[in-house]
């Protein structure tokens, strides 16, 4: 068994690696920083594969599929993302772009050709690691909950074409809250609440994908959260999302 995993220097994709690598998988591991992921397969006991590539580049998107498309992939993890916390007349457009380049673009052209790739042989498993924000709008952290509405309603479509299919691929999509990982620092913002462990979450979803789940929400306390949310009107979710973002941005 064979897994493909962006993003995967630190964070969840990190502790995704190495959850898998406990499984019996080798691994062909993504991320801009060749030092982190070197750091990272002296760690693994698994045949392991450094790709560094900046995925933010859409050129080199297409460039990993090209080096990856015959190694065999049984897994696809799309993970490679980051988001960025202000006012959306403040936040940099071009920052904004290259989020949306690495949040959306990335993810759909990764999950569509190695899906082909899928369907074609009739096997394989994608799981796309998007967050409960993908299930709000988020005032103040705008474009980042935009992308990952993308990726939760993508993946989940794609989920209805192939159970109508009879196939025997499966997507799954992962919807943490807050996670101890380097999101923050690269956002500039805080959570106000403590994030769970990112190899809890990598755990959970890892698992939640084996087992067909479609839509993976690793914590108690978010599905509580996101149920509740269903039921306020859209203003009085918007306002309490901008509170909460309002509070956490430095």
């Amino acid at each position: 068994m064979k897994a493909l995993i962006t993003g995967a220097s630190s964070g969840i994709g990190k502790d995704i690696a190495r959850y898998l690598d406990s499984l019996g998988y080798d691994l062909v591991i993504v991320a801009r920083r060749e030092e982190r992921l070197k750091e990272l397969s002296k760690e693994l006991k698994n045949n392991v594969r450094i790709i560094d590539l900046d995925l933010a580049k859409i050129d080199n998107v297409y460039k990993l599929y090209e080096l990856t498309k015959d190694e065999s992939i049984d897994l696809l993890v799309n993970n490679a993302g980051f988001g960025l916390f202000g006012m959306t007349y403040k936040t940099d457009l071009n920052r904004e772009l290259e989020m949306i380049d690495l949040n959306i673009k990335a993810l759909h052209i990764l999950t569509k050709l190695f899906l082909k790739d899928f369907v074609a042989k009739d096997r394989g498993r994608i799981l796309n690691v998007a967050s409960s924000a993908g299930f709000m709008a988020g005032p103040r952290l705008n474009t980042y909950y935009a992308t990952k509405n993308y990726v939760l309603r993508f993946s989940t479509a794609i989920y209805e074409e192939l159970k109508r299919m009879k196939s025997n691929v499966h997507i799954s999509v992962l919807c943490p809250g807050p996670v101890e990982t380097e999101f923050n620092k690269v956002a500039k913002g805080d959570f106000l609440m403590k994030g769970q462990r990112s190899d809890v979450v990598a755990k959970r979803g890892i698992d939640g994908c084996l087992k067909n789940k479609l839509v993976i929400v690793p914590s108690l306390g978010m599905k509580i959260a996101l149920f509740f949310n269903k039921l306020v009107p859209m203003k009085l979710s918007l306002y309490v999302t901008y509170f909460i973002q309002e509070r956490k941005s430095k």
